[in-house]
């Protein structure tokens, strides 16, 4: 199938929109702008990206064959997935699965006829607490069952475009791949979020039930969003308290880490073979843990600990 007139001006549009000596980023986008036009990406598709981008047919093959969402034969207007990992299977998704199998007579990765539909079974649509989830060319339909799968297919039969439980308008395959390549017609401009969401959730606490932990109102780089909120040390300990420590012979202890100490002393300075003055920032983390446990390569006695008393008994490293 040859790429058409229109399709090579979007490529360069694509290509220009990436630094120079960096064409080659513009792979994922171009393959999108192929399967628009296609409804597939094509072995001519497949030249064409490598043509445009300077790389080998390999290159290429090696994206599109990694990514499932680049299909290798024609796709169907309307892609269904099926999640049938185990959260959504466990909650009957498998049924879902058959029950569409039958109404649209085909099997896995296979197209109707009339070339409307083609069904495929998801590994995992990341929407494990919605289970079972069924999406329409990528947009999602959440807690679905056999009964709302089959709704959902005839309402795209009689040509509706039945609104998503979150997520944007459902359009179809090339058209989403037209967007995925970076081209928003003005129809689907105000069309992100348009899904009507679950009910919101009550407020988040921390981990141990105690503290607010607010929420993020938009997400990031949203022009007055708000950042997500980052603990500072000390509001750490505080609220989650300090990790353990363990000692040499492996029990656990309390207090905050020390090197070259004894009890409240400073660090050793003496005139003995340990470090004299090394921070503990400085000291790389085998060599911490070994002096913790008392360790050490050469063996040897501590040099003097400063005003904490005798140094420990490892030697210097």
């Amino acid at each position: 199938m040859p790429i058409s007139e229109q399709t090579r001006a979007d490529a360069r549009t694509i290509v220009s929109r990436y630094p120079e000596g960096h064409s080659r980023s513009a792979l994922l986008p171009l393959l999108h702008l192929v399967q628009s036009e296609q409804g597939y990406v094509s072995p001519e598709g497949v030249s064409f990206c490598a043509e445009e981008l300077g790389l080998s047919l390999a290159e290429v093959g090696a994206v599109l064959t990694f990514y499932t969402m680049f299909k290798r034969k024609p796709t169907g207007e309307y892609l269904l997935s099926v999640c049938t990992n185990l959260s959504c299977s466990l909650l009957g998704s498998d049924e879902i699965f058959a029950r569409l199998s039958r109404h649209l007579n085909v099997e896995i990765d296979e197209t109707t006829e009339d070339g409307r539909f083609t069904l495929e079974r998801a590994e995992c649509l990341a929407a494990c607490d919605y289970a079972p989830v069924v999406t329409v060319n990528y947009e999602f339909f959440d807690k679905a069952t056999p009964d709302s799968a089959i709704d959902l297919v005839r309402a795209l039969e009689r040509g509706e475009r039945p609104e998503p439980v979150r997520g944007a308008t459902v359009c179809t395959f090339r058209e989403m791949s037209r967007q995925l390549a970076g081209f928003v017609e003005p129809e689907f401009e105000r069309a992100v979020a348009q899904g009507a969401a679950h009910p919101e959730p009550g407020e988040p606490v921390d981990s141990r039930g105690t503290e607010p932990i607010g929420r993020v109102r938009a997400g990031y780089g949203v022009p007055g969003g708000e950042p997500e909120r980052v603990l500072t040390d000390a509001k750490a300990a505080e609220t989650y308290g300090l990790p353990p420590r363990l000692d040499a012979g492996g029990t656990e202890t309390s207090g905050p880490d020390t090197v070259g100490t004894v009890g409240t002393g400073a660090p050793a300075t003496g005139t003995g073979t340990a470090d004299p003055g090394t921070s503990e920032a400085a000291v790389p983390k085998e060599r911490r843990r070994r002096r913790s446990r008392g360790e050490s390569r050469t063996g040897g006695t501590g040099g003097t600990g400063g005003t904490g008393g005798t140094g420990g008994t490892g030697g210097k490293e």
